[in-house]
């Protein structure tokens, strides 16, 4: 795989993936804590927790999933509405798959596909070049077990600390926000226009009538193919260039 010129190994990114991984993995056991609390409120078990959380890696369609089997939904609603918070990542999907190497098996798409969750896909795509899925990999080795464990012992440790002093730890996931996106725009004034627009455009679009309605996700969906088709329209980038090679 070549990155700027220089080959990496796949046991390289596999190590880079692990690197990057490990402040999402720390960020995500703080946050995962305050959501086991809500998965115990529903009437989990640890275990169930875990298992919940290793397989829907992600905060508000869990807690939605959570708050649907605390009102003893069918099983149908609660896939419904898990699929509905959780439709942003199809469209990080989609992006994702632009960067694969053509070659690329579908096992290895499949698998990058199942932990696509908003930082994952932040560091992937500040990444030059064609997508390394063991870079991924790495990420995910230390990511997925940090949110399954940190749920587990939320769901253990129930309302034992104020829910005041875990929200105000879970600011650190936001640090990591800024630490993947400030390089990217600091490089490209482009890009650091359209991060701040975006900004301004979620603020007014938590209280502008009509969206202000929506779900958080459906928002950031609607925001997302906005920003990004007027950003491709007006500031197209070349095949050569988005790749590095």
């Amino acid at each position: 795989m070549l990155q700027k010129g220089v080959l990496v190994t796949h046991g390289q990114a596999l190590r880079e993936g692990v690197r990057d991984g490990m402040p999402i993995a720390l960020g995500y056991f703080v946050v995962s804590f305050t959501l086991g609390i809500a998965a115990k409120n529903a009437g989990l078990t640890p275990f169930q927790g875990f298992l919940a959380s290793f397989f829907n890696n992600a905060s508000a369609g869990e807690y939605a999933g959570f708050t649907t089997i605390a009102a003893d939904a069918a099983y149908l609603e609660i896939a419904l509405i898990t699929l509905v918070a959780n439709a942003r990542y199809l469209l990080m999907s989609c992006v994702l798959s632009q960067k694969f190497s053509p070659d690329a098996s579908i096992w290895h798409r499949i698998f990058v596909g199942f932990d696509v969750t908003d930082e994952i896909f932040g560091i992937t795509v500040a990444r030059p070049g064609r997508l390394d899925p063991y870079y991924n990999y790495g990420a995910m080795l230390v990511a997925l077990p940090g949110w399954s464990v940190g749920t587990a012992v939320g769901v253990a440790a129930g309302n034992i600390l104020p829910i005041e002093a875990v929200s105000a730890l879970s600011v650190a996931l936001y640090g990591m926000f800024l630490a993947v996106i400030i390089p990217p725009a600091r490089q490209d004034k482009i890009v650091g226009a359209l991060v701040l627009l975006s900004f301004l455009a979620s603020f007014v679009a938590v209280h502008l009538p009509g969206l202000m309605e929506l779900s958080g996700g459906t928002r950031t969906i609607i925001l997302t193919v906005l920003l990004s088709g007027l950003a491709a329209y007006f500031f197209p980038v070349k095949e050569d260039a988005s790749h590095g090679a």
